[in-house]
């Protein structure tokens, strides 16, 4: 990028109506770093030879390697429209599932998205996940069908069968679009032909075309059939040039952060919208205070960390001090600057609708960051929205390694909040979480290799979790010293209000003045009764602490110990030590002592901890494993080899949908079960079968399996070998 170039951007960042901060998301392979790539070369920032081949975006070494995306990656350009300099600020996107926490975090920086899709492949799984997460984060869509060339040179489509295919495809695109869309957005954001918010084109051969374009040029789909059929792209290439069509589709029908913000900020702002600063976020104002989130950290080994900013008012500049909501620290940001790529470009001040690069602070993913005399509640949580299901043991071979390991994989969780570290007490392994090995073994064991740190790394452990079946009566939990006795039950959380919960629609954490509504009529159209809605105290990890109790002397004195225990069962349930889910405690009464140094932690927590467990064993405590909804698709005639290895590994076939050229069989397997499972697809089906990703749940064990599951888990915690409930006094 030339110097004119840097400072053109650096005269356009504040102005908001020339700015459009976009992501491109699709399903793996569907060509979202090319299409960047060739998007590049026609802004002058790489060739157009290598457009397509260099994967400018691309530029870790392991994502050249593996041939996929990894990491998201920022860069800005800048593209005329209807004689106007348009600043793009672009953030590709993995589309492979195990690095779908990345494209979550995208979306919180963003304000629309350039949804691709494989014309031959049509919608898929993860295209359904990117779109949900988009819509989650109030993200607009505009689509793009993409490989149109392979509908003409190898499916041999005329024409009209290309536009028939096309339909289809936006059709189903919409569909998923009027299901997902948030009901408070009063906007209609399905995708059409006719309005121009959607394009179709070849990425790698660099043409596309859109119905306004087709409109002001006199180009028809059959001049398009012609020119691939004939190998003339280049000179379609020429005619329809796949920047132009697609930047402006872009600039046309995408918010620039000034109308975005306007409807963002009230569904991922916590706080009052009619505050100064509430106003000013939602109005982009550049003099207000200064407010953002962290949605992407990275580790730079020259320059440190480098936090990746979306500004939603105010500016920060260059050595500002800046204050972080939910760490509570002040730090310093030593350099300002915006994205192209691997490169950051120093700016002075970066304001409010740009997606900046700070250097020299040191935050976690998420976090909200203000001005150092400024204090504003922060932002909702960036939540991904699949689990972590598959844990590792990672220990360093040399036991000097161990506190560069530590630091090392704290960088990590910092970096990629669906990675998860904890170091079991009992054993004192060091035990990283993720959404798949793959998510494992390409963010972190590579990571740590590329640190110079030795490891060994045991093999894929499953995260399961610990629920109940039933209803439990009240059990009493007495305190140590015998002075406090608390007495609660425990019962399940409907499915419906647990998926409410997880989805983000009920606010975790405690339950205050200000979200009290909105938790009670979340929960009561879920099916909860009023009154337990309106009693909930805290919402934790898809469990919830309801306080049914009345005039109860002292209790507010040791609420948050009371709740502290609730949590740390959530987090360590009685059976293995595994985190709960769907479980609903209540705490019916209680008798305090009425000097507080007899009501402390030591007395409380054991106390409250006692009675929910007791709860858990008489409700009749479960194991929960987590299993993938996947979508296998394989040629007809290897449809039985397909569904033999779903059958094998305690699978379950849901549905399936025949076709000429391919068959696609819904099932559903225990994550246990699917270690190696895609290798063994590929022997089954001569490597022409592949599995895609499309939910994950949690369900009970099989009863003839959860007791040695159970014992198993507890030997290598190294816990009690016995099956909870034996030693429980009734």
């Amino acid at each position: 990028m030339s110097d004119d170039e840097i400072q053109e951007i650096k005269e356009m960042i504040g102005t908001p109506e020339q700015i459009r901060n976009i992501g491109i998301v699709a399903h793996i392979d569907h060509g979202k770093t090319t299409l960047t790539d060739n998007l590049l070369a026609r802004a002058g920032m790489i060739s157009d030879q290598l457009a397509g081949e260099q994967l400018f975006m691309d530029y870790d070494d392991q994502e050249q390697e593996r041939g996929i995306t990894i990491y998201s990656a920022n860069v800005s350009m800048v593209h005329e429209y209807e004689g106007d300099e348009v600043l793009i600020n672009l953030i590709d996107t993995p589309g492979h599932v195990d690095f779908g926490g990345d494209v979550t975090r995208a979306m919180r920086a963003v304000d629309g998205a350039l949804v691709v899709v494989d014309a031959v492949d049509g919608v898929m799984p993860q295209t359904e996940t990117v779109l949900r997460q988009a819509l989650k984060e109030r993200v607009k869509p505009i689509l793009f069908i993409n490989k149109v060339d392979r509908l003409i040179t190898e499916l041999q489509l005329t024409d009209k069968e290309m536009q028939q295919r096309f339909q289809e495809i936006i059709a189903e695109v919409n569909g998923l679009i009027k299901d997902m869309m948030p009901e408070e957005i009063d906007k209609d954001w399905t995708v059409s032909v006719n309005d121009g918010t959607v394009a179709f084109g070849s990425a790698l051969l660099n043409w596309a075309i859109s119905k306004p374009f087709m409109e002001e040029t006199g180009i028809t789909f059959q001049d398009i059939v012609d020119h691939v059929s004939d190998d003339r792209n280049e000179e379609l290439g020429e005619k329809a040039p796949l920047h132009e069509v697609v930047l402006d589709m872009v600039v046309n029908h995408l918010p620039n952060p000034q109308k975005a913000q306007d409807y963002r900020i009230p569904s991922i702002w916590n706080g009052d919208v009619d505050s100064d600063i509430g106003r000013s976020m939602e109005n982009c104002k550049h003099e207000g205070e200064f407010a953002g989130v962290v949605t992407n950290v990275e580790s730079d080994k020259h320059a440190g960390t480098i936090c990746t900013v979306r500004m939603f008012s105010g500016q920060i500049d260059e050595g500002q001090e800046i204050y972080g909501i939910g760490s509570k620290s002040t730090q310093r940001a030593q350099k300002v600057g915006i994205y192209s790529g691997p490169r950051k470009l120093p700016i002075d001040e970066v304001p409010a609708g740009n997606i900046a690069a700070l250097t020299g602070v040191d935050y976690n993913t998420g976090e909200t960051i203000v001005g150092t005399e400024t204090r504003i509640e922060p932002f909702e949580k960036i939540e991904h929205v699949f689990e972590p299901v598959v844990t590792k043991s990672i220990e360093p071979k040399k036991t000097s390694d161990l506190p560069d390991l530590i630091e090392a994989l704290r960088d990590r969780a910092k970096e990629d909040n669906t990675i998860k570290v904890s170091i079991d007490e009992e054993t004192g392994e060091t035990l990283v979480s993720g959404l798949g090995e793959l998510h494992i073994e390409a963010k972190v064991e590579r990571y740590l290799q590329e640190q110079g740190i030795d490891i060994q790394v045991s093999e894929p452990i499953v995260v399961y979790r610990e629920s109940i079946r039933g209803e439990s009566e009240e059990f009493m939990g007495k305190s140590p010293n015998r002075h406090n006795k608390f007495w609660l039950s425990v019962e399940t959380v409907s499915e419906e209000a647990y998926d409410k919960i997880m989805s983000g629609e009920v606010p975790t954490g405690k339950v205050r003045d200000k979200d009290e509504q909105e938790v009670k009529e979340e929960l009561t159209e879920a099916g909860v009764d009023k009154e337990t809605a309106q009693n909930v105290h805290n919402v934790y990890q898809g469990n919830l602490f309801v306080d049914d109790t009345r005039g109860v002397k002292h209790l507010n004195e040791i609420m948050e110990l009371i709740v502290n225990a609730f949590q740390n069962i959530c987090d360590e349930g009685p059976l293995a030590n595994e985190p709960t889910a769907k479980l609903m405690v209540r705490l019916h009464d209680a008798d305090i002592h009425e000097d507080p140094a007899h009501r402390g932690p030591a007395q409380v927590i054991p106390a409250v901890r006692e009675a929910i467990t007791r709860g858990m064993i008489d409700a009749d405590a479960t194991l929960l494993e987590p299993k993938q909804i996947i979508q296998i698709s394989t040629p007809p005639d290897k449809m039985g080899s397909a569904m033999n290895e779903v059958n094998n590994r305690r699978g379950e076939v849901l549905d399936m949908e025949e076709g000429d050229r391919q068959t696609k069989i819904k099932s559903k397997l225990p994550v246990a079960e699917m270690f190696g499972f895609e290798a063994d697809l590929k022997s089954a089906t001569a490597g022409k079968g592949y599995h895609n990703l499309m939910n994950q749940v949690f369900e009970p064990m099989p009863g003839n399996l959860q007791n040695e599951t159970i014992l198993e888990i507890r030997k290598r915690k190294g816990m009690k070998e016995a099956i909870p409930g034996e030693d429980i006094e009734e």
